[in-house]
């Protein structure tokens, strides 16, 4: 937990580094400068050099997991908060909320159905959520897994709009990356950080 925390606490102080250390960064790094997501305060924060090579492969592989990583998260903390309002689903309403809820589905044959069915769900979304090679389409995007099947109004967006749409969903996913964590940290912890002191999984 320490290494855990010097790591997010070096990453902190490299946000607030020099600019004249920061423009130090190689001319083929600076066309990530122009990528979607790149946003004040910290513009292209890289602390740990993972694209000062200038690869746009790497960078792309590397946006692809922070958009699954966002987009995963954005759904645990509305689950998290679900539970910890009291929502259940029928069949479900002696599952506690918080963490503890992973021991309780284990200890119940039905408990451990719901498991085969989420991992279940876990493989068919990581097949399905990915751009189809053996399609005749290409994705606008990285992280654009609509292989031409899905628009719901996009294709009719101006370039702008699209531009400020993707960007939205980064820093929501970065939010609820942050935020997933810090729910789960605190309940660790055992302090409440919700309404009315409410404890998730005590």
């Amino acid at each position: 937990m320490k290494v855990i925390s010097l790591l997010a606490l070096a990453g902190s102080a490299a946000a607030f580094a020099p600019t004249a250390q920061q423009g130090r960064a190689s001319t083929s790094v600076a066309a990530f400068e122009k990528e979607v997501g790149v946003t004040a305060p910290l513009g292209l924060w890289d602390p740990l050099k993972l694209i000062q090579d200038g690869n746009q492969e790497k960078f792309d592989a590397l946006r692809e997991r922070e958009l699954k990583h966002g987009r995963v998260s954005m759904l645990a903390v509305v689950g998290y908060l679900t539970t910890a309002a009291g929502i259940r689903f029928p069949g479900a309403e002696n599952i506690p909320d918080g963490l503890a809820s992973w021991q309780a589905l284990l200890d119940t044959r039905d408990g451990q159905n719901v498991l085969m069915q989420m991992l279940a769900f876990f493989a068919v979304a990581e097949i399905v959520n990915r751009d189809a090679d053996w399609l005749d389409n290409k994705a606008e995007f990285v992280g654009d897994y609509r292989n031409g099947a899905l628009d719901f109004g996009w294709d009719k967006l101006d370039e702008a709009t699209k531009l400020r749409k993707r960007t939205i969903e980064l820093n929501q996913g970065r939010a609820a990356m942050m935020g997933i964590w810090g729910l789960v940290t605190h309940e660790v912890m055992g302090n409440s950080i919700l309404p009315g002191g409410y404890l998730p999984g005590h």
